[in-house]
């Protein structure tokens, strides 16, 4: 795999990293204010925001990233600046209306979500609070193209500092609005989560200005490249727009696979859990599978997200150029690389689960039921990853519909299975509809890739069977060291305790997986030379 394309790998990876990390540690004190309701509350409006604000962009971004990479390569650079000028107007546009939708039909959303009497919040709490976090839609759809544009140059920096600085800003003005209106003006859960959604207007705000700072040192770089060609700005010719729209319809869905899947445990789950008479705790454990538990799950699938955003533009260049033996690299490798931290973060988290939930939440809740719905939940996350991976190559080998399919029938399989397997095994049934119906989707898509690309199956398998070797002597090590560290405590569940085992277990069998990585030389297969520098790590 190409330098450029593992550093672009590592920095998105490492900004959606430090961003989820941030997440997730923001939610300690955030749960400390509002508590499980005021976190379902918060959840009811970001669902449907991360949705609008995948419509709001049409998929273009992404688009964008494959157009400028495949123009790029092909030199025609007037053709490239001038679709990114075009298409910010129109992104501009485009968050304006799903602002206004979003806003307006806030109240008719809130009512689908909240039927019963009996849950916590009610439906103008919720309404208000989708109305609040709506704001941020009129900012984050054209700045979210500027990064399509930077990405497709295979330039990751720009995105990876926005990502972070956003969420700095973000968490700080939601962490700061939420005291105040809890502690000093001793106001309401739900005016201080309907600040807490705002705040995603606040950190839109301030990513905008640091990609605007990124795009003006760019310019002159795009001037010499027009000067160099010799070509002019004006209006594309109708084929491109149409080229590019080609390219971002399926981004539209494949941008809102998760939020779609968690959509239906909002419109299903408290309705199933109320009419099997435990709509008491049902809005409790619903905000483990959407809020606080997912916090912790999404954090192995961020590698796939950076990854999928430096693969994309990788594989449509060699796609472009004809280049079979390096895209097929590429796809091999960056399955590889999902399977290789992924897949131990994955199992790490289920052995952990109600140690880790208990030491960023509440002990009480997490030995109750928030650590078995984690433990099972944790390894979809896996199944999110190599979805998420294997739509970005889908798009880069000009397979894009095809990821669409896959997704209708894993949503037609999630919404299928719901009702059953929640009637069955009540909260976990949902998580187990999940699994299924994310690991289908997956599934299918890397069929279908393999009919088109041929690549080698049978490398990938035995690499991926040493992963899940090398996974198995870890969880090993993991169990007999979360019960050695348990041994000086009492037996009763104590958040100190909690925090030891997780703090020792976590980097011992981190390390005892990353050892044997690299002494069975799977490392540098996937990562290369560079992976020498930890020599002195590995005795």
């Amino acid at each position: 795999m190409s330098n450029k394309m593992i550093r672009g790998t590592m920095m998105l990876t490492g900004a959606n990293y430090t961003s989820k990390i941030l997440g997730m540690l923001y939610v300690i004190p955030f749960y400390a204010l509002v508590g499980d309701v005021g976190g379902t509350l918060y959840s009811y409006a970001y669902n449907p925001y991360q949705i609008f604000l995948t419509l709001s962009s049409l998929g273009i971004p992404m688009a964008m990233a494959k157009f400028v990479a495949k123009y790029d390569s092909l030199e025609d650079h007037a053709t490239k600046q001038s679709m990114f000028k075009t298409g910010i107007m129109f992104m501009m546009l485009m968050g304006l209306v799903t602002f206004l939708i979003m806003f307006f039909s806030a109240d008719w959303l809130a009512q689908y979500f909240i039927s019963d009497e009996d849950l916590a919040n009610s439906a103008d709490d919720a309404a208000f609070v989708i109305k609040m976090v709506s704001f941020a839609l009129i900012i984050v759809a054209p700045m979210s193209l500027i990064r399509g544009y930077f990405q497709g140059h295979q330039d990751m920096a720009p995105s990876a500092v926005s990502i972070v600085v956003e969420q700095i800003v973000r968490i700080a003005f939601l962490l700061v609005g939420a005291f105040i209106v809890i502690k000093v003006l001793d106001g309401t859960i739900r005016n201080a989560v309907g600040l807490a959604a705002f705040a995603a207007f606040i950190g839109a705000i301030a990513s905008a200005f640091v990609l605007f700072w990124f795009y003006r040192r760019h310019k002159p770089t795009m001037d010499r490249e027009l000067e160099k060609t010799g070509g002019t700005l004006a209006l594309p010719d109708k084929k491109y727009y149409q080229e590019l729209l080609s390219y971002a319809g399926p981004f539209i869905l494949v941008g809102i696979a998760t939020p779609m899947y968690q959509m239906v445990d909002q419109f299903t789950f408290n309705r199933i859990m109320s009419s099997i008479g435990l709509a008491e705790v049902s809005e409790q454990m619903l905000s483990v599978i959407l809020v606080y538990g997912h916090k912790l799950v999404i954090i192995p699938v961020t590698l796939a997200i950076g990854l999928a955003m430096a693969v994309l533009p990788a594989i449509t260049k060699a796609y472009t150029e004809n280049d079979r033996h390096l895209y097929t690299q590429y796809i091999n490798q960056a399955t590889l690389i999902v399977m290789l931290l992924v897949l131990p973060a994955a199992v790490g988290l289920s052995i952990l689960s109600v140690q880790a939930y208990g030491t960023l939440y509440e002990v009480e809740t997490a030995v109750d039921y928030a650590g078995s719905l984690l433990s099972y939940y944790a390894p979809v996350s896996l199944f999110f990853a190599l979805f998420t991976v294997s739509a970005a190559m889908l798009q880069g080998i000009n397979r894009q519909n095809f990821a669409v399919v896959s997704l209708g029938i894993g949503l037609a399989l999630k919404i299928a299975l719901n009702f059953p397997l929640i009637f069955i095994f009540e909260a976990k049934g949902a998580v187990f509809a999940t699994g299924i119906a994310v690991l289908t989707a997956a599934s299918l898509n890397f069929y279908k890739i393999h009919r088109v690309t041929r690549f080698k199956v049978k490398p990938l398998f035995k690499q991926s069977l040493l992963i899940a070797i090398l996974t198995a002597v870890m969880a090993i090590v993991v169990v007999i060291v979360r019960w050695l560290v348990g041994l000086p405590f009492d037996a009763e569940p104590t958040r100190a305790k909690f925090i030891v085992q997780v703090l020792v277990a976590v980097p011992v069998g981190g390390y005892v997986y990353l050892w044997l990585a690299y002494k069975t030389t799977l490392l540098q297969r996937l990562l290369g030379d560079r992976v020498n520098r930890l020599a002195k790590l590995f005795p």
